[in-house]
């Protein structure tokens, strides 16, 4: 996202999601099941699933729906058998899209996602296509106003591998993917409670839209994140507001 309208991108992006909170709990528990099933069931030694906790929790996901989707993982409960599959495209101008899925019929999905592509004016491409322009990290971003110096400190301590301010005011901490829950426990300890934050493919790169290119830009974003079997998508288009 540019400088300028990271913080204005990142409040339209948790407006939306707030929106969609139903489809937040389906997408969500899926991802607590995989977790659960590839690492076990216990938060302490498994990264993936205290991120897939936290995300639920930044939600308000009910404790009862974790647990359960928790317990399917583990094999506890009964439950879908969901594989990881990733496709990459592009969208108008050329910006890069990343949809990963959770599934338990790739079939269907390919060609759910490859619909979804044609349609709204994208393309799907071969793997591997776009993947260069995305880097895999930890993404926290703190509201204008929060104090550089100190939260610099704070990250560095925590073992962050980056600390960058925007245009905007605001400021952004990057960390390594199994770093991320550690870092934001150690600063939110310190008094740093970051207004938005994940493990995601953070784009190197940008592709802005404005007018009607960012509308249908839009269009073919919201076709994709609308299919039952998407979980994420990463995107270097930036749409201005």
């Amino acid at each position: 996202m540019a400088g300028h309208s990271k913080w204005a991108n990142i409040q339209h992006r948790k407006g939306r999601q707030d929106e969609k909170r139903g489809a937040a709990f389906s997408k969500i528990a899926k991802e607590i099941t995989v977790a659960a099933k590839m690492g076990g069931g216990d938060l302490n030694f498994n990264p993936r699933l205290r991120v897939a906790v936290d995300k639920a929790k930044g939600v308000n996901m009910p404790k009862d729906k974790i647990d359960t989707a928790i317990k399917k993982g583990t094999g506890e409960l009964d439950g879908v058998d969901y594989v990881e599959v990733r496709y990459e495209g592009y969208g108008l101008g050329g910006a890069a899209i990343m949809v990963d899925c959770l599934t338990d019929n790739k079939v269907r999905t390919v060609a759910e996602v490859r619909h979804a592509f044609a349609k709204f004016g994208g393309n799907m491409g071969s793997d591997g296509c776009v993947a260069f322009q995305f880097k895999h990290c930890g993404q926290m971003i703190f509201a204008p106003g929060t104090d550089e110096a100190a939260l610099m400190d704070a990250a560095i301590e925590a073992g962050a591998e980056d600390v960058s301010s925007n245009d905007d005011g605001s400021i952004e901490v990057i960390t390594a993917p199994n770093d991320y829950m550690a870092v934001k426990d150690a600063l939110e300890a310190a008094g740093f409670k970051p207004e938005f934050g994940e493990v995601t493919m953070k784009p190197e790169g940008e592709n802005e839209f404005v007018g009607e290119d960012a509308v249908r830009m839009q269009k073919l974003l919201d076709a994709l994140e609308n299919l039952d079997d998407v979980q994420e998508i990463y995107t270097t288009a930036v749409m201005d507001e």
